[in-house]
Formats: C-alpha cells, structure tokens, sequence
C-alpha cells in the first residue's frame, strides 16, 4: 500500500508533528506500507528518494518555520498522488488544501492527524484580533476541513471529545504517536548521568528538573521558572535544565534573569534526540512538565522509558498518559502546588525509585512498534471502506 504523507513541517524543524512523521515513517514500511512525503526544504537537507522538498516562505513570527505557496504545494501533491493509495495530511495550512485537491482528482480517500489544538494558540500569534474571534475562527476551519475528510486521527481522547464539541462528524480514531522506546533505553543510568553532567558543569549530587521541548508560549514555561521559586523554599539547590528552543526562547531568559535565579536554570539548546536526549533524560532527577494545551505529550513517554518520574498537569492529551497515577506526581493547576511537588521528587529517593520503576513499565504501552501497527492496520481499513463505497456508487450510476 502507498500512503502519501503531506505537511507544512518536518524534521530538521523540531516540534511533535515532524517527530510523529518521522516516527511512523520509520517503522510503516515494516508494515508493508509504502510511504512519501512533501514537505518544505529548510536548507541543505539531503535528497531522500522519498521526500519531496519544497522551497517556501519564511514566517516573519516563527523564523524556524516554513510556508510553501499553496500553487507550488499543490502541483507537488497533484504529482505524487497520481501513485497514491491514500493521502494522509499531517498540517491545516497549504498541505491541507492542496492535498483535499489531489484526493478529489484522483478519488482518493485522505485522512489528517489534529496535532495541535489551534484554537488555543491562535490568539498569541494573531494579536489584532480578540481572543474571543480567533477560537470562534480556529473552531470554523477545524470543523470545515475535518469534514472533508474520510477521517481523523486524533492523539489523545480529549482532543477527540473537543473535536467532537466542534460538531466534527466524520469518524474520529484515537492513536497517539508512539516512541521508538530502544533510543530511550539507557543500559548504565548512572555513567549517562556521570558524563552529561561533568560534560556541562553540573554537580553529580544536585538536584535536577528537566523540561524538553519547544520553548513558545503554549509551553507554559514561565509557570515553570515561578513553580521552581516555591521549590527553592525546601530544596534551594534544585536546578531547573531547559532542552529546547522556539518563538519565546529570549523571553523566557528575561524571566530567568528577573527571578534572579540564573544560577539555578540552565538553557541547553536542542539535543539530538537519539544521540543527546537519552543521556539529558539520565541526568536528570524529574522531569517537569506544565503544559495546558498539549495534545499528547511525547517527551513525556520519552522521559518515562529513561526512568525518570514526572511532575505535570494533567490537561488536555496529556490526561491518557497520566490518568492512571502511575509514574507521576499531578498536582492541580497551582503554582504552589506545582513547586511543592517538585520538591517532593527531589528530596525523596525512595518515591522518585518507585515512580521511575513505574513509568518506564508505563512508558512500553506507547512503543512505536505497537502503534506503528495499529495506524497501518487503520490505513487499509480507510482505503478499504473507500474502494468499496466507490464500487457501490459506479454500480448504481
């Protein structure tokens, strides 16, 4: 089966929709799914038979980003869907449209992961609209393309509930991304804690709270840097390392700065996530997370097949992962609280050895070879319900 993949983002662009992308691109072909992608070019990314790279616009409010012109989108869609079996759009922008186009010229069924819940973000990047416009806006569009659609991927079953709350009717399947669970293995914890702290100057014996991922707005961060203020009340020495960048990294170094506790917060840049990430998560002592608007999480199960226990809000898709109390303090959406809970894991040995015991066992439920399965087994289901639904309609033309 050929499965053409169409996005507005991809690695070497680092946030959840690329890794998910490279995640099953990586396992589908044990599947027997065959698959392409169209994607923007970023730089000098080298030829792949199967990628298609697309030059496109910079955004001035996310220079990491990319926009190809939905003309120069659409002709490469148009192209590769000739071959297709099935189109599966991964972003809302250019990709959705030219990829809704291909489908109906070639009477293909096409199906779209809702990574991200737009209507919570858009107002941070729309400033000259009121908020109250751009969720009625972002709602709109979700509702428009997801019915277009033969069907939607959804990561979490809150997201599921919110689209269906959009009045979304066509049907919607819950499948998270899974993580390649044998780069997060680490086989000596304690010599990949020895050298990534010496290899940045941290001592072997202080306390450590790790955040990865982008650093924009949505991540909460600045709750984050408030949160370690109250922790320093019990435990002074915790630091708080950063692995990550975005949109709001020199914003949030201002706050660092205005906390006055820049000795105690550590900015890292991205890591290599098969290379650095394994060894950052080992170093660690908990890994801290107060996203509200996630839609799954997946640092989250990265952090838990290392070992390491969690402290998060549970909001949004990050309630599947964390519902079943294993492997993580969740304390209510409260500063205080948050610290406090982190200052419990940093002091207690004993709780921080059983929680980590219990994500990693937790963390096995999301390999990247169990939902590889299931998201191919989705496709042919999808691609078969569509040829038969053609077959009955040309039977009664």
């Amino acid at each position: 089966m050929k499965v053409l993949m169409v996005s507005d983002v991809a690695l070497p662009r680092v946030n959840g929709v690329s890794t998910a992308i490279a995640t099953y691109r990586n396992r589908l072909d044990s599947y027997g799914i065959e698959t392409r992608l169209i994607a923007p070019r970023y730089g000098d990314e080298p030829q792949e038979a199967s990628t298609t790279r697309l030059p496109g616009w910079r955004l001035p409010f996310d220079p990491e980003d990319r926009l190809v012109p939905p003309l120069r989108m659409r002709r490469a869609v148009c192209e590769a869907a000739s071959n297709a079996d099935l189109i599966h759009i991964q972003t809302p922008f250019s990709a959705h449209y030219a990829a809704m186009a291909a489908a109906r010229r070639f009477n293909l069924p096409v199906v779209a992961t809702y990574h991200t819940l737009f209507e919570e973000y858009l107002h941070l990047y729309a400033h000259a609209l009121p908020e109250r416009a751009t969720r009625a806006l972002a709602r709109a569009v979700s509702r428009a393309q997801c019915n277009a659609l033969s069907a939607t991927i959804v990561p979490s079953s809150a997201m599921a509930q919110r689209l269906r709350d959009y009045r979304i009717t066509t049907p919607l399947h819950v499948l998270p991304t899974g993580v390649p669970l044998m780069h997060f293995t680490v086989v000596d914890r304690a010599a990949s804690r020895a050298r990534f702290r010496a290899r940045h100057g941290i001592p072997n014996d202080s306390p450590l709270a790790l955040f990865v991922g982008r650093i924009a707005h949505e991540k909460n961060l600045e709750f984050l840097i408030e949160a370690l203020g109250h922790a320093h009340g019990v435990v002074p020495e915790l630091m708080l390392l950063i692995a990550g960048d975005g949109p709001a990294a020199d914003r949030l170094r201002e706050v660092a700065r205005a906390s006055g506790r820049t000795d105690r917060i550590r900015f890292l840049g991205y890591l290599d996530r098969e290379a650095g990430l394994p060894e950052c998560y080992a170093a660690a002592d908990l890994f801290a997370f107060a996203s509200r608007t996630e839609t799954q999480g997946l640092v989250l199960v990265e952090a838990m097949a290392v070992g390491l226990p969690v402290v998060a809000l549970a909001e949004m898709g990050t309630r599947d992962l964390l519902a079943t109390g294993h492997g993580a303090l969740v304390p209510p959406d409260d500063v205080a609280a948050f610290g406090a809970a982190m200052a419990r894991l940093a002091t207690d040995h004993a709780l921080r050895e059983r929680l980590g015991e219990e994500a990693r066992a937790l963390a096995r439920e999301w390999s990247d070879l169990t939902l590889t399965s299931r998201l191919a087994t989705l496709y042919r289901e999808i691609e078969s319900s569509h040829r038969r639904a053609f077959q009955r309609q040309v039977s009664w033309s």
